[in-house]
């Protein structure tokens, strides 16, 4: 069987503040098995950067509310009308959680889903009560702040810079493997785009939106979970509960010492629990 003639394609979605080119060391990989597609979502690399509109706030032309509904549809109709065939649908972090959404739209043209160290999203009201019990008292400062765009623009800007990028890239691959100049490079330039700073304040601003385990719920396709021991964000204990309690999980793959982009700070062993799931 040729790539071409593939029964099903890959569609690799990557994490918050990433984009396409984050799956450098596996889209070459995996596209010799079956095609295999990115996809920047819609804020994010090279996609548009419309203004961010939250839910409470007047809808003005051309804004846009960032959630995972919204980001979920864009994936749908990129596998609908550009990829043509049913997906293995593949995502990091909130990615992981964009592609469940996504498997909710597209039903049997999803062939099941792979979440790469997949976003708990632990801010979300509906995480309340499993955060520490001060988290409650300060929540509606919090709210109250973020929602203002001049903050939200001046914490992104603090952010969107090569020495902060570098650093927080230390805490997410605690190998230290491949964060290199070309790593530091891919998530810089697009910071540096006009409305870059929109996707941030509607994602941090998303205090009521989908959670893994729900998406999960009632989905009909099998999900596969590929996890850095060691990830500093989304602890894998969590991960070890979706596959113990959640039946549409098959299988969990721990990826030794490595954190939450295993993919790229390992991605020979995790292109190959890719290659053992596509079969």
């Amino acid at each position: 069987m040729g790539v071409t003639s593939a029964p099903f394609a890959v569609l690799l979605i990557h994490g918050f503040g990433a984009n396409t080119e984050h799956w450098r060391f596996n889209q070459p990989v995996l596209a010799e098995l079956v095609p295999t597609y990115a996809i920047d979502l819609l804020g994010f690399g090279r996609s548009d950067q419309p203004r961010a509109r939250l839910k409470d706030e007047a809808e003005q032309e051309g804004s846009v509310h960032y959630g995972f509904d919204l980001w979920g549809q864009q994936v749908a109709d990129f596998c609908r009308e550009v990829i043509g065939r049913p997906v293995l649908l593949v995502g990091n972090s909130i990615g992981g959680v964009v592609a469940l959404r996504t498997a909710q739209l597209l039903q049997d043209q999803c062939r099941g889903v792979v979440l790469i160290d997949c976003a708990q999203r632990l801010m979300d009201d509906k995480q309340l009560a499993t955060q520490p019990a001060w988290m409650a008292w300060i929540r509606p400062l919090l709210k109250t702040m973020v929602r203002q765009r001049w903050l939200s623009t001046a914490l992104f800007r603090n952010a969107a810079r090569p020495g902060v990028i570098r650093s927080v890239l230390k805490q997410a691959y605690p190998s230290g493997n491949n964060i290199d100049d070309e790593l530091v490079n891919l998530l810089f330039q697009p910071t540096q785009r006009d409305g870059a700073a929109e996707a941030f304040r509607g994602f941090i601003n998303l205090f009521d939106d989908h959670l893994a385990p729900a998406l999960m719920q009632n989905l009909s396709v099998p999900v596969h979970l590929i996890w850095g021991e060691q990830d500093p964000w989304e602890p894998l204990a969590e991960a070890q509960q979706w596959a113990k309690s959640i039946s549409c999980v098959k299988s969990l793959t721990v990826i030794k010492g490595m954190g939450h982009c295993p993919h790229d700070e390992e991605p020979i062993a995790t292109n190959a629990a890719l290659k053992k799931i596509i079969g």
